[in-house]
């Protein structure tokens, strides 16, 4: 477990006091990586102000054009997400969470995202995600300001963090045991890159084959997106199913064309 590997991404905040604030909250919990998508508004000395003595979290911050830039070399991805979603996601408690990324940062860079402070994350950027969570506000009134779920679910990291340092490490035997593997397992899980990387290439041949068609896609790439996400491939068996899809190349390219 390393708490340097575990950053905070914001997507294209608005008001560069949330940002300040975001920055506020993680120093308080021990965090220290902060990545912001395209913010409307910064540098900024609103950010600043708000940041009071965590002003070394933002002189650190990186500034990226996209997500998928953010978040490309990590091996856990859990993104906030207010409302379902027409592909069911597999959910996490706030908890849960911070257990999974605690864990995974032993061996992997790993992020929790937060979306724009209007709408959140975007039905493309949450398939981006292995996991969902929610925050169980009030219903009546559910908007939380983006700072105010950083400091949430920041808390519930350091919980997480405090607890495993006490027992050194030891996993709890209600654990999933998907959760030991990414500290035992053989090989490092594949990264977001490694999995657009395949995902790209697997509908490549898909369509060649016929079975996928672009323009009627039918979810296919999203569920298989999904499946990806869920199963959690390490980089030798991301490297495994790039080869049979070369071989399934090589072989397409070989058969008669039937015009000639």
């Amino acid at each position: 477990m390393d708490l340097t590997r575990i950053r905070i991404v914001l997507v294209q905040t608005s008001h560069p006091g949330n940002i300040g604030a975001a920055a506020r909250a993680m120093k308080n919990m021990g965090l220290t990586k902060l990545i912001l998508v395209n913010p409307k508004d910064y540098p900024s000395g609103v950010a600043l102000g708000r940041a009071a003595s965590a002003l070394d979290i933002l002189d650190n911050a990186e500034v990226v054009d996209s997500l998928d830039a953010a978040i490309a070399n990590c091996g856990l991805v859990i993104g906030t997400s207010a409302r379902s979603r027409s592909i069911p996601w597999p959910m996490v408690e706030p908890d849960e969470c911070a257990q999974k990324l605690v864990t995974a940062s032993g061996q992997n860079d790993v992020a929790l995202v937060f979306g724009r402070e209007d709408r959140g994350l975007s039905n493309d950027e949450l398939q981006l995600c292995h996991f969902h969570v929610q925050i169980p506000a009030n219903e009546d009134y559910s908007s939380l300001n983006v700072a105010a779920a950083v400091m949430v679910l920041s808390y519930e990291i350091r919980k997480a963090f405090l607890r495993a340092v006490d027992s050194q490490t030891k996993v709890s035997d209600s654990i999933v045991s998907s959760e030991s593997l990414e500290v035992n397992w053989d090989q490092p899980l594949a990264t977001v890159a490694d999995i657009e990387s395949f995902l790209a290439h697997l509908e490549k041949v898909l369509i060649r084959l016929d079975f996928h068609d672009p323009e009627n896609p039918r979810q296919l790439m999203s569920r298989l997106r999904r499946l990806c996400t869920r199963i959690r491939p390490d980089t030798m068996e991301i490297n495994i199913l790039r080869g049979i899809l070369t071989s399934t190349e090589q072989q397409l390219d070989k058969k008669p064309n039937p015009q000639e």
